[in-house]
């Protein structure tokens, strides 16, 4: 280290969505612990809320030292990346940058070609790249993708959707979230959602086969390109009364199967083929009627929704120092998981949100979380300890719109749950199901 890096603070950058990172806040209080000065590079979106947060004198968003704010389109390639760099060149002059993660979907690449800038340790760029766009993970891993047809910017005239089965998947190549995928049953309603206001002409679309059979994830961290902790994790959706995909339901660790060691298998191939070296990686796949694995979507930066949490009780460790040890180039190992834990998203009446209460005899109090605001501690109990209900969270303000769950945005409440055992989870979770009201008033036209 050279004696003008050695007069600077130490200093993290965190890229992604603000939402994401209180979330997960413990990557805040870790590097605080460290005496590193957190680095917040969001969208310009949540600059208002990000300002609030810092201001507040509460924890966690108090911790984050500076911020930086870009702007882009999701769903437009590249758009984020000249303010990144920008930002970070910056940030270099009068702090001595020693990791970077992508906390979110949002920056994935970005934080793949500054982590390169810098020399640390990242997932490296074919991962970032490649991670971030579907298009790309169709063409890099396609021994286990589904039949797709690309159409790209300009080429939405000419495409060859004769080659098309129906029914099919239409999916944004970009976006995040669940965002604009869904199911198409024939080539007219094919050319209508593609000819009409919902992709903008700047976006690639990807129509692919329509995938059926039991979705699952897989998450790993790796290191120095080897894999040093990976668990299986069971999914639900609403894909079976609906024509969209938006989760509602993991269970970590998925329930012992011998297909488990199949997922696991794939994701180590698909991980080597991406010559990823530094992070975590999240891997939704599909197991089909007749054996096959069928990747869905791969990522490297944290896994969405409550999956950390859920890990965190599991394993009876949190995930977010581990991935920090990572990005800065640590020994990292993991224990395996003592319990299993499961994450819930109810399904609700359409209309206006006004309340959330639960009457389960373990409850506390219900925890808004509807914009930014942090998700509370939630402690793991002991290996054999009886199943327990953690914690109940609304997603949504009240006075907000409830409508279709067309995308994980649109889901109002969840609750997270964990036990020794899958029948004690299953039993805990109709149990909390039952004790949940939400109350939903009529819209008004």
């Amino acid at each position: 280290m050279d004696d003008a890096a050695r007069d600077r603070p130490r200093a993290f950058v965190l890229l992604g969505g603000l939402r994401v990172i209180l979330r997960n806040w413990r990557y805040l209080t870790e590097l605080e612990q460290r005496g590193i000065a957190p680095l917040v590079l969001t969208s310009e979106q949540w600059r208002e809320e990000t300002s609030r947060q810092m201001a507040s004198g509460l924890r966690p968003g108090s911790l984050i030292a500076e911020a930086g704010f870009v702007t882009g389109t999701v769903g437009t390639e590249g758009g984020f990346t000249g303010g990144v760099v920008a930002q970070v060149m910056a940030w270099r002059e009068r702090y001595d940058i020693v990791g970077v993660f992508a906390a979110g979907e949002m920056l994935v690449e970005q934080t793949g070609i500054v982590a390169d800038l810098l020399g640390l340790p990242s997932p490296g760029l074919r991962a970032t790249r490649v991670c971030r766009n579907k298009y790309l993970q169709r063409a890099y891993l396609s021994e286990w993708s589904p039949r797709t047809v690309v159409i790209p910017p300009g080429g939405r005239e000419g495409a060859p959707y004769d080659t098309v089965r129906f029914p099919a998947v239409l999916k944004p190549s970009g976006r995040r979230e669940s965002s604009g995928v869904r199911v198409v049953e024939d080539r007219e309603q094919l050319l209508d959602l593609i000819s009409g206001d919902g992709y903008a002409p700047a976006e690639t679309l990807l129509v692919e086969e329509q995938v059926t059979g039991q979705e699952y994830s897989v998450e790993a961290l790796i290191q120095g390109g080897r894999i040093v902790f990976e668990s299986v994790t069971h999914k639900r959706t609403n894909e079976e009364s609906t024509d969209f995909f938006v989760e509602l339901g993991h269970t970590v660790p998925a329930p012992p199967s011998p297909d488990n060691e199949r997922l696991l298998a794939a994701n180590r191939a698909m991980v080597e083929r991406l010559a990823f070296e530094n992070g975590i990686v999240h891997t939704e796949l599909r197991l089909t009627g007749d054996g096959r694995v069928v990747l869905m979507e791969l990522a490297a930066r944290t896994p969405g929704d409550g999956l950390l949490p859920l890990y965190h009780l599991a394993t009876g460790r949190p995930v977010e120092p581990d991935i920090l040890r990572i990005a800065l180039g640590e020994p990292v190992s993991r224990t395996a998981p003592v319990r299993y834990a499961r994450q819930v998203y109810l399904e609700t009446a359409h209309g206006v949100l006004e309340d959330v209460k639960v009457r389960h005899p373990q409850a506390t109090d219900v925890t808004w979380t509807a914009n930014g605001e942090p998700w509370p501690e939630i402690e793991p109990g002991d290996p054999d300890g009886p199943a327990a209900l953690r914690a109940v969270l609304a997603l949504k303000r009240r006075g907000s719109r409830v409508g279709p769950l067309t995308e994980s945005g649109d889901r109002v409440v969840t609750f997270l749950i964990d036990a020794p055992t899958v029948a004690e989870l299953d039993r805990l979770e109709a149990d909390v199901r039952a004790s949940i009201e939400v109350s939903i008033a009529p819209a008004q036209p």
